[in-house]
């Protein structure tokens, strides 16, 4: 099976060399300064387009990762241009915590305090620190880290709240996206926050910030991850009263993976041990969301046993990690299998092979989804990262 797993890594080297060409030579905003908030489905690029800080802090952690193997000056300097637009833009320095977004001329637009995107660019900062030894980017972190403690944390029923308005009040709307339920606790912040933690302990190995990834694991163990069927649970109120909703396949495969990596990174033995056990249980139920062809459906409505017939772009990517990394846990070569065939599916299907970057996504019949290529939601860190991890792992 060698063969095999070169075969995978070569495909890792070859597409994480097709995005970043992609993102180096289309994403700079020439007219605003920066990276552009949306080129879209048609590879137009609007410079009109408002600018989120989650599209940012992945091109962040992007850049500053691929750097540790490329040598390349140019993603250094695409990783130093992309920490500075963050924080001469996207910081708020009066009440501390990043804006949601911005408008293309870099003016703040939507102010709220989103948990998720300080998480993501602590992720980023922690990344692009590991690189540039720069002391103003980890104390940024440390800032951002220390206003999700005193801000999100819920001392009452533990767990972490959703948003905020900008200066720190309570928020209407807490919602990530407008397909997400508006709850104050959900599966994909604490997915993120511990994600973020993790990464900022590997630079600063603090006891206080150790005892937080502990307790994150805990919790997601306790309320996040269904031990009956071993996919997640999405949604609930600050009580923990869970609001029940889809199962998505791409949450699952990814923290399958994920959850077990923060593990490793404070060395807990019972937590590594713990998030083995669930590592090849949320692979092995993510299964249920393959398509005959390979490919990872979206999501599933277990209420209504309705299937959310698409399959998106960054699904795909996640089930290259959680399953390679099943594989390096179990020796099953079953799992490199799925991966596998998951590449024929995407380089089929996702891959756009005239412009580069890979496609939204598919609907049932193979139609393309006309959605960004480049946008708020849509960023080299799920492909990105896929290749890296392959390249690590194989």
């Amino acid at each position: 099976m060698a063969s095999n797993h070169q075969w995978l890594k070569s495909v890792a080297q070859d597409e994480l060399r097709a995005l970043l060409y992609y993102w180096e030579n289309n994403s700079i905003d020439d007219k605003n300064g920066g990276f552009i908030g949306q080129i879209d489905s048609n590879e137009v690029k609007r410079y009109d387009s408002e600018k989120g800080v989650v599209l940012n802090a992945r091109i962040l952690w992007t850049f500053s990762a691929v750097y540790t193997i490329t040598n390349d000056p140019n993603h250094l300097l695409l990783a130093e241009s992309a920490f500075h637009y963050i924080d001469t833009h996207f910081v708020d320095t009066v009440n501390g915590g990043v804006f949601w977004s911005i408008y293309p001329n870099g003016k703040p637009k939507d102010t709220k305090k989103q948990i998720y995107a300080l998480a993501f660019t602590i992720y980023g900062l922690s990344e692009y620190y590991k690189i540039s030894k720069n002391e103003a980017v980890l104390q940024l972190a440390i800032n951002l880290y220390e206003n999700i403690e005193r801000y999100s944390y819920d001392h009452k029923n533990n767990g972490y709240f959703e948003a905020f308005t900008k200066d720190w009040q309570p928020i209407e709307d807490l919602r990530l996206s407008e397909k997400d339920a508006n709850e104050k606790k959900t599966m994909n912040t604490h997915l993120h926050i511990v994600e973020a933690y993790a990464n900022l302990y590997e630079v600063w190995p603090n006891t206080d910030l150790k005892g937080k990834i502990t307790n994150l694991l805990l919790i997601i163990e306790t309320y996040f991850i269904d031990l009956k069927t071993f996919h997640l649970k999405l949604f609930f109120d600050e009580n923990w009263i869970e609001k029940p909703d889809v199962i998505s396949y791409g949450h699952d495969i990814e923290a399958a993976w994920l959850l077990y990596w923060c593990a490793t990174r404070i060395d807990d033995r019972n937590l590594i041990n713990k998030y083995k056990i669930y590592a090849i249980a949320m692979a092995n139920a993510t299964k249920e969301g393959l398509d005959k062809d390979g490919g990872l459906w979206y999501e599933y409505n277990p209420k209504d046993d309705v299937l959310i017939a698409e399959k998106h772009w960054w699904p795909q990517a996640e089930l290259w990690i959680g399953m390679v990394n099943a594989w390096q846990l179990t020796h099953d070569e079953s799992y490199l299998a799925i991966v596998e065939k998951n590449v024929t599916f995407f380089q089929n299907h996702i891959k756009d092979k005239k412009y580069g970057e890979w496609f939204w996504g598919v609907t049932s019949d193979y139609s393309k989804i006309e959605k960004d290529k480049v946008g708020f939601w849509k960023c080299p860190y799920h492909n990105g990262r896929a290749c890296i991890e392959l390249l690590k792992r194989l």
